[in-house]
């Protein structure tokens, strides 16, 4: 196994899935092994159980769900761009810990998005691909560049996430079941994010993205920064405990 190195408003958040995954804990994540390009254990955590492809998670909320997101770089931003506060994270859609985080404390996320207290910059990442075969992070990072363009980033993020293949080493990330996990976000599909997908129109982008988490000196995923600081430990996989991270940063 490969362990990777994340109100009326919030109402409107509620009908969509967990969205994003971070990158730096301890005890439990997915990394590049930069000797050889593999998977490296980094820790006697076992990874958690992941759902399998078309199967749906536990029913929980996207942070941004009805606050369109942008694109500067490699990032994706959802939430208010003039938000006082910054939360920024690195993931791989291949890896379980980031799953995770989008069930726990991702979830504590929802309502300062809504509120317009913070933004959430999203870097994805596709070593996964590199450390285990295959082409599914690279695929996934393209169908959610697209998801921008449609105006559904936060909805399909969290569906990519839900419908994870039940193990890291599955290249399950297919064109057509990332078109097909797009069925489950209404008004997603139609004929230019098809094509995208399909055509693999944002590879570039893949790539850019790819090069801004080398370049901010990231290690593993799930990574969270709080306003340039890291949140570390499990308290990224528990609403509760990262809320109380995000309210000593003033984030409530």
């Amino acid at each position: 196994m490969a362990v990777h190195k994340a109100g009326r408003k919030a109402g409107r958040v509620a009908t969509a899935v967990a969205a994003a995954a971070l990158i730096g804990v301890a005890a439990s994540a997915c990394g590049p092994d930069e000797d050889n390009g593999g998977g490296a254990e980094k820790s006697s955590s076992s990874a958690p159980e992941s759902k399998g492809p078309g199967t749906k998670g536990p029913e929980s909320k996207a942070p941004g769900s009805d606050v369109p997101a942008s694109v500067k770089g490699g990032v994706i931003t959802v939430g208010d761009p003039k938000a006082e506060h910054t939360v920024k994270v690195y993931e791989d859609s291949r890896c379980p810990f980031c799953r995770k985080f989008e069930e726990g404390g991702a979830q504590a996320l929802v309502g300062p998005v809504a509120d317009g207290k913070v933004k959430v910059e999203y870097v994805i990442a596709s070593f996964l691909d590199k450390n285990l075969g295959g082409s599914g992070s690279v695929n996934a990072a393209n169908a959610l560049r697209a998801s921008v363009e449609a105006g559904k980033f936060p909805q399909y993020h969290a569906a990519v996430f839900a419908n994870q293949p039940a193990e890291e080493t599955d290249d399950a990330y297919t064109p057509a079941f990332l078109l097909k996990i797009a069925d489950k976000v209404d008004g997603l599909r139609g004929g230019a994010f098809d094509k995208a997908v399909t055509n693999g129109t944002y590879k570039k982008w893949v790539g850019e993205a790819m090069t801004t988490f080398s370049e901010d000196g990231v290690q593993s995923t799930p990574t969270v920064l709080i306003d340039g600081e890291k949140s570390e430990g499990e308290a990224l996989y528990d609403q509760g405990e990262f809320a109380k991270q995000l309210k000593a940063a003033g984030i409530s």
